[in-house]
């Protein structure tokens, strides 16, 4: 069924046929189910995730198996008990409870989870159990000229990319080592806590049409890495999609099927599927594990900027943002058909004094809580929002997304129109001087001010199926956010870090100052520890300029910043994780 949010993706494309009058499949060709699992590339698919389906439902009739000579109710029963002795020998490796707790409480509880999950839902409120203002920060600066456009994260590893067509792989520090306190350590010896470049890769620009060069010959300006660590995309501005082995960089395929520059590109949750978004209004999809094209998902109107995909591992979905289309689409690749959201909502300075008292406390005026600049004389300023650039998913019926006007969006899959926006997100610049507005030397003493325009969101990351949302601008500043409890609005929670308290003492500090100079061109986001009990890793990369042009051009050095979120419980004990909140 079809309606104005529903658009079929194959038009103008082959129908597929009925199963009755389907043509037979020839032998060597394999069928859908084949390559979809082949796609997720994971041999535990076949055993043990089939096996844990038991969740969704099987069918009631009494069939003997083939292989077992055992009844359908019979066979859940065995795999249920399987499964829950699996939970317990987990939990009793973990934590070491006794036998009543396990079976009272913690295996309840990761049923509980484990359905949820399955269903696809928001099951852990995690926001309100993290540190982040307390978060340890530590930076790298990249010798490089031009900027870092993104990054990707797969503990203890990550990955940026950059103007200068350079691929780079950090290692990330543990703070359970350098936070560890060892007798025998030496007075002399402090343990390293900053990323370290393990390798790198770089292209060749005069290269441009050679297609046998495995390598990038423009700005790379998009990077993914798939949930498993082995497999590294990155595309660029020439239209060049690489598929690298994630432990050597050695580059494995190159595609070049994309008609115009790669602007994003998103592995699916648990699988080696690939999609990428393109300024071809293309989103297309790979298979990584057998370097294939598999298919082009056509719609949007205007460039690709954003793409996530699906965290079901038995849904082939992504969404994606379409720039100055103004919308958001869900793809659902096996239906060939998408669901399509409209934006293009204004937002409107009036009133947000009031709204920004309710959430950052009773001083509105304090732009280090508030995270904007108020003005009585342009209270009443309409920022029309003309691009989304960036999306990222909740859960499989909620996702995000961030526009040039600041604006967060919390959408639906049941509703076409957002269901909650925070305008002004990470604030306003401060008003352009008269000399930046007009040439005219005459003119510059009777000029006004310029407007204060909006820092709009360049980049956005979430933990699957969680509340937790954090975006990144040009305000030296990380902002988390919360889901509310009732699943329909946005919430902030806090800035991650703080600045130290010796920079706040100084002449120059200003308070529009934050934990760093430049653009967050890449947020990625990982857990630590069994379902995040040891916290949260936050990795951001930063360059002076933006990823996709050059406006803005700064003196900001290029950086790979990352954050350690500590849990409440663990900051506030005896563990000692980053109590002064600097590392």
């Amino acid at each position: 069924m079809s309606s104005f949010f529903t658009v079929s993706a194959s038009r103008g494309k082959r129908k597929r046929s009925d199963a009755g009058t389907a043509p037979a499949r020839k032998r060597n060709a394999p069928s859908r189910s084949q390559r979809d699992e082949s796609i997720s590339g994971s041999d535990a698919d076949s055993d043990g995730e089939r096996e844990e389906g038991f969740f969704a439902g099987q069918d009631e009739e009494s069939e003997t198996s083939d292989d077992e000579n055992e009844t359908a109710a019979e066979k859940r029963l065995r795999l249920a008990e399987r499964y829950l002795e699996n939970i317990r020998h987990e939990v009793d490796e973990d934590a070491g409870f006794d036998a009543a707790d396990v079976d009272r409480d913690l295996i309840a509880e990761r049923l509980k989870e484990d359905v949820a999950e399955n269903k696809g839902k928001i099951y852990r409120n995690i926001a309100d159990q993290l540190d982040f203002e307390h978060a340890s920060r530590a930076a790298t600066r990249s010798g490089l000229q031009k900027a870092v456009t993104g990054c990707a994260i797969r503990l203890p590893y990550a990955w940026t990319v950059s103007k200068d067509l350079v691929v780079e792989k950090w290692e990330i520090a543990d703070p359970s080592v350098y936070n560890a306190q060892e007798p025998n350590r030496p007075t002399n010896a402090t343990p390293r806590r900053n990323p370290k470049r393990l390798l790198w890769r770089k292209g060749n620009k005069n290269k441009k049409g050679d297609r046998d060069y495995l390598g990038h010959t423009g700005e790379i300006i998009s990077i993914a890495v798939s949930d498993s660590g082995r497999f590294l995309a990155t595309g660029d501005k020439h239209a060049r999609l690489i598929i690298w082995d994630a432990d050597t960089l050695t580059p494995r395929k190159l595609f070049t099927r994309h008609r115009d520059a790669i602007t994003a590109l998103s592995f699916r949750r648990g699988t080696e599927q690939l999609f990428s978004g393109g300024a071809d209004r293309a989103v297309l999809v790979w298979a990584a594990a057998e370097s294939a094209y598999i298919e082009t998902l056509h719609g949007h109107e205007d460039a690709v900027l954003g793409v996530a995909g699906g965290l079901e591992v038995n849904q082939e979905t992504c969404v994606s943002v379409g720039s100055r289309d103004r919308s958001a689409r869900l793809w659902k690749v096996v239906e060939e058909n998408q669901l399509v959201f409209r934006s293009g909502t204004n937002t409107r300075q009036k009133g947000l004094d009031k709204l920004r008292k309710g959430r950052f406390g009773a001083n509105v005026d304090d732009d280090k809580k508030a995270g904007a600049h108020l003005q009585d004389e342009d209270e009443n300023v309409v920022y029309a929002e003309g691009s989304v650039d960036c999306i990222a998913l909740l859960d499989a019926g909620l996702f995000v997304t961030g526009s040039d006007n600041g604006a967060l969006s919390l959408w639906s899959v049941n509703r076409k129109k957002p269901l909650h926006t925070v305008p002004l997100a990470h604030g306003r610049d401060a008003p352009l001087p008269p000399e930046e507005m007009s040439a005219n030397a005459d003119a510059l003493t009777s000029a006004k001010p310029g407007p204060r325009l909006p820092r709009y969101i360049t980049a956005i990351a979430t933990v699957p199926f969680a509340d937790l949302v954090l975006t990144g601008s040009w305000d030296g500043w990380i902002m988390a956010w919360r889901v509310a409890s009732d699943k329909r609005s946005l919430e902030p929670v806090d800035k991650v870090g703080r600045i130290p308290p010796e920079d706040l003492d100084g002449e120059h500090a200003s308070e529009d100052m934050g934990l760093f100079r430049g653009v967050v061109n890449g947020l990625s986001v990982q857990e630590r520890g069994e379902r995040g009990k040891d916290g949260l890793c936050v990795v951001a990369a930063v360059g002076k300029e933006p990823r996709l042009a050059r406006w803005m051009a700064g003196k900001a050095p290029n950086s790979l910043y990352v954050f350690e979120v500590a849990r409440k419980a663990l900051a506030n004990g005896t563990s000692g994780v980053m109590e002064n909140g600097e590392s």
